[in-house]
């Protein structure tokens, strides 16, 4: 009889440990053909989605595959990872989780994106605060906002 991998067991335990202490639980995936995601979202052969029971439904989590459905731009989509394609589970807040060690994973060439597939659009499911594309859109938001109340005269309104 083969040993069943302990990779699935740990990916339950971290999320059962960060929903308990209040965290959101992500896991980052290689994306690979196996891998059922919107390949809007991946960002060098990688993407990192958030497991939270908010932001899912019908999350599965069993020896062979993650699955649920998510919320991307509005749209419901149904996601697919086998658990060899999970890189890493951890909780968004403070960075806390588990590493795995690299396994190759059956890589079949990834679809090349479609004109829609070119702006992606925030997800609930998707993370890419920490990419530098999204980095540098919040900083120029952000500048925006600072530039129109810098344009904006201060008002006092006297109550009385």
């Amino acid at each position: 009889m083969s040993e069943i991998s302990t990779k699935p067991y740990l990916l339950r335990a971290i999320y059962e440990w960060c929903t308990d202490n209040g965290f959101t639980p992500y896991v980052s995936v290689k994306v690979s053909g196996a891998v059922q995601v919107p390949m809007e979202f991946v960002r060098k052969g990688e993407i990192v989605l958030n497991i939270a029971f908010t932001a899912t439904s019908g999350l599965k989590m069993d020896n062979e595959a993650v699955s649920f459905k998510a919320r991307f731009g509005g749209v419901s989509r149904d996601i697919y990872v086998p658990v060899a394609n999970v890189q890493a589970i951890f909780a968004s807040e403070n960075g806390q989780g588990m590493v795995f060690d690299q396994v190759e994973v059956e890589d079949e060439p990834l679809p090349l994106p479609t004109a829609e597939a070119v702006k992606p659009v925030l997800g609930l499911a998707s993370v890419s605060g920490r990419e530098a594309n999204a980095e540098a859109d919040i900083e120029k938001t952000e500048a925006q906002e600072k530039n129109q109340k810098k344009s904006e005269k201060p008002s006092l309104k006297i109550i009385k």
